[in-house]
């Protein structure tokens, strides 16, 4: 690894003794620095983060899956094999011209596919009627078949098994559907005239039985109605003919009588002549004043504008070509006009040609305007004339008017009577046909037949939706048990539930490749041919006692080429670069908000990876209730910290070999806790804890404090009033994001900078995103050894 930057230029010679309102000049830098804002850049789960989370939470959602799949089989074992058969009608529209008495006709409003659509929901409901049912179950005799009174379905078979008698056969009732009938359905075939009858049976041969029975039933029934119906119109039309026979003929009578009297001519047409010409005067005269006024429009227009502008002068091929002939004239004057004086005679030629073209033009325009002016008074008196005539024939028309009012009435009447005489000899005449004839608008598509196999319930089908649905309540369960976990889950998490930076990231010691046999096999590969340091000769160290022994809480020294140690380091950069201006954080408080949350082994490891770089770095003890510094570096814990709180004489006037011990590893001194004591909170109110860290302080480069859990016990504030910042340690998966923002909280509210958090016990492959880098980083040290 390579050297990180020192802490400081150079060491300050004092430390101003810290109280509760007291702060050093860095310790003001460092907490200016640590003005920290998380913008919310989250833009939600991606579909890799929610397959990390059924991952995570697989075994819950494989058995409620598995459940749901289990309970479509146990709904599908004691349920009664329900066969179907089926058949498709084709319904046609009846002779509405004759049997409904051209119904179209009378409501044109409704389009025929709508008559007919209704029509056919009609027929459906004819298919479902009792009536219709009572029938078919008559016909099919089914009170004289216990058989179909019997119940079916498997619990039946088990207790015929058993040897339980059977529910007793109701008593005769041609009404009475039997069990056999469980379900009909009618339905309509989109887009088509075909109707499909459906019927659910457990008994395959009753199924088609009463499938075809009912198909019949409903022709026969249809051909009875028709054959009623008809017979019953055709009597009805034959009294109304012989009615309106009777009233024709006196219509005639009178209308021909009255026609002699009144002098009235009529053509072949049984149209007035007189009236005829006045009709043809008017269309006349209506064109004539059309035309009149189009002409005297283009003569108005022809006397206020210029001709130029007149469509027919527009649209005059010869002078159009004059024109154009004109304006090249014009341009030919204008070159020649640059080059020679007016006087030349191509200059006068051209001119000459110009004046020629320009009364050529006049001449042909007023030609125009004078034809124009012709024509509107030719039409002008043509309109005059028309007039005149359409006047004179008004005149006669209405001396006959009288006359002629009476006569259409009368030819109202007859005409009205011999309409109605046709079309009811008409109908007479087809009614006598249809009432001859047996045919049905309805015909037999597809008859039912015999189902072999049963069409519910399905086992594979059922077996499906039951997993489906598990499947479904499994991601459901699975969310929802991710929701209520407030736990921290990965990088990032605490610098935007908290807001305060993410110094590092700690991942699990067992993440790094123990998922899989290639993993295994490159930890194994990795620690067996890292370098370690050589212990010291002194036989202190954990290494002196056991050459295999590896604890976590040395990784850093230990597993030197892993992602485990990596991790360290890189958190320590963190904390390296975390001030602004030179100000570094010397006296570091690590505390968590739960026990059990790795803090020991984060400062132990932090400590280490300075001390590398040749920093000098103490560790103090400060959890004398459960101190495990002294055995982790296996050393004794007869006096430490809770000794030196007790003695009364200066840390100044100490020798350091009084104060601290020596560690196996260069550069690396702890101060263990001591031996317990009862009064913990009145050695760390005394003033001798400022001393000790102001000497401290002097002496070494940085001073990393372990302190107990800071929810249950207050030591850790005490001391960060007396440090230069402090460090929150939380585990992924295991601390409350509620108690860590708690524990953020009340810090802040005592005033006490943190620095930011780490986060351990990480595991990379709960989160995609992050996971690849450690893999990647274990393949690397792999190759390189």
């Amino acid at each position: 690894m390579s050297q990180s930057q020192d802490f400081s230029n150079e060491r300050p010679r004092e430390l101003v003794v810290r109280g509760p309102r007291a702060e050093s000049p860095s310790r003001v830098q460092i907490v200016e620095a640590l003005d920290f804002d998380v913008g919310d850049d989250s833009e939600g789960e991606s579909l890799l983060e929610y397959w990390q989370i059924l991952r995570r939470r697989k075994g819950a959602f494989l058995l409620v899956s598995f459940l749901g799949m289990l309970a479509g089989v146990l709904a599908t074992i004691p349920a009664t094999p329900i066969y179907q058969a089926q058949t498709s009608l084709e319904v046609m529209a009846p002779n509405e011209n004759f049997l409904n008495l051209n119904l179209k006709d009378v409501n044109p409003i409704s389009p025929v596919e709508f008559y007919f659509e209704s029509f056919l929901q009609t027929q459906v409901k004819i298919l479902q009627s009792d009536a219709l049912r009572d029938r078919v179950l008559a016909k099919l005799s089914v009170a004289s078949r216990p058989e179909l009174f019997r119940e079916t379905s498997r619990l039946a078979t088990w207790r015929k098994a058993l040897g339980i008698p059977d529910k007793p056969v109701p008593a005769d009732d041609d009404n009475k559907a039997p069990p056999a009938l469980t379900n009909l359905q009618v339905r309509i075939a989109p887009n088509t005239r075909l109707v499909q009858v459906v019927c659910d049976s457990p008994n395959p041969r009753f199924a088609a039985e009463y499938a075809s029975a009912l198909v019949n039933e409903y022709i026969e029934q249809g051909l009875e109605f028709r054959s009623t119906g008809t017979e019953r119109t055709r009597e009805w039309l034959a009294r109304q003919l012989n009615d309106l026979k009777i009233k024709l003929e006196k219509s005639e009578e009178q209308l021909q009588a009255y026609g002699r009297n009144s002098g009235l001519l009529y053509t072949a047409e049984k149209e007035n002549v007189v009236e005829e010409k006045l009709k043809q005067l008017q269309d006349e005269l209506s064109k004539a004043q059309a035309e009149r006024i189009s002409k005297q429009s283009q003569y108005e227009i022809a006397s206020s504008s210029p001709a130029e502008s007149l469509p027919e002068v527009l649209d005059n091929g010869p002078l159009r070509e004059y024109q154009v002939r004109l304006a090249e004239l014009r341009r030919q004057l204008a070159e020649l006009s640059f080059s020679l004086t007016p006087a030349h005679y191509k200059v006068r030629r051209v001119e000459a040609q110009i004046a020629e073209i320009e009364a050529t033009l006049r001449k042909e325009r007023n030609n125009i305007v004078t034809r124009i002016r012709n024509e509107f008074e030719a039409a002008r008196r043509r309109e005059k004339l028309l007039a005149t005539a359409y006047a004179r024939q008004a005149q006669l028309v209405s001396e006959q008017a009288g006359k002629a009012i009476q006569y259409n009435i009368l030819k109202r009447e007859v005409d009205t009577s011999r309409q109605l005489y046709d079309s009811l000899l008409q109908r007479v005449k087809e009614a006598g046909i249809i009432s001859a004839m047996q045919a049905s608008n309805i015909r037999v598509i597809d008859p039912a037949r015999t189902p072999k196999r049963p069409y519910k319930p399905n086992l594979f089908v059922n077996a499906g939706l039951g997993l489906l649905a598990g499947v479904f309540c499994g991601v459901v369960f699975v969310f929802l048990r991710e929701h209520a976990d407030r736990s921290f889950k990965g990088p990032g998490d605490a610098a935007m539930y908290l807001k305060v930076p993410e110094l590092g990231v700690i991942p699990s010691n067992t993440s790094a490749g123990a998922k899989s046999p290639h993993g295994r096999r490159r930890l194994v590969i990795s620690l067996r041919n890292a370098p370690k340091p050589e212990p010291k000769t002194d036989g202190n160290g954990p290494e002196s006692k056991n050459g295999n022994t590896e604890r976590v809480e040395l990784a850093t020294w230990q597993q030197q080429p892993s992602a485990l140690a990596e991790s360290f380091r890189a958190t320590l950069t963190s904390i390296l670069l975390s001030g602004n201006n030179g100000a570094r954080p010397r006296i570091i408080v690590f505390t968590s908000p739960n026990p059990m949350e790795g803090k020991t082994t984060v400062v132990c490891n932090l400590g280490i990876a300075l001390a590398e770089i040749n920093r000098r770095v103490l560790l103090i003890d400060a959890d004398m209730r459960q101190p495990r510094l002294h055995s982790i570096f296996d050393l004794p814990n007869t006096w430490g910290l809770s000794d030196l709180l007790r003695e009364k004489t200066p840390p100044q006037s100490s020798p350091l070999e009084a104060l601290v011990r020596e560690t196996h590893i260069s550069n690396l001194y702890l101060l263990p806790s001591g031996p317990a004591t009862l009064s913990i909170s009145n050695l760390l109110y005394s003033p001798r804890l400022s001393e000790l860290l102001a000497r401290f302080h002097e002496e070494f480069d940085a001073v990393m404090i372990d302190t107990p859990p800071m929810m249950q016990i207050a030591d850790a504030r005490v001391l960060g009033r007396l440090a230069d910042a402090v460090i929150l340690v939380v585990s992924a998966g295991r601390t409350s994001r509620d108690v860590a923002r708690a524990a953020n909280k009340r810090l802040r509210e005592d005033g006490i900078p943190v620095l930011g958090t780490i986060l351990n016990r990480w595991e990379p492959a709960s989160v995609g995103r992050y996971g690849y880098g450690y893999s990647y980083y274990q393949s690397y040290h792999t190759e390189r050894r």
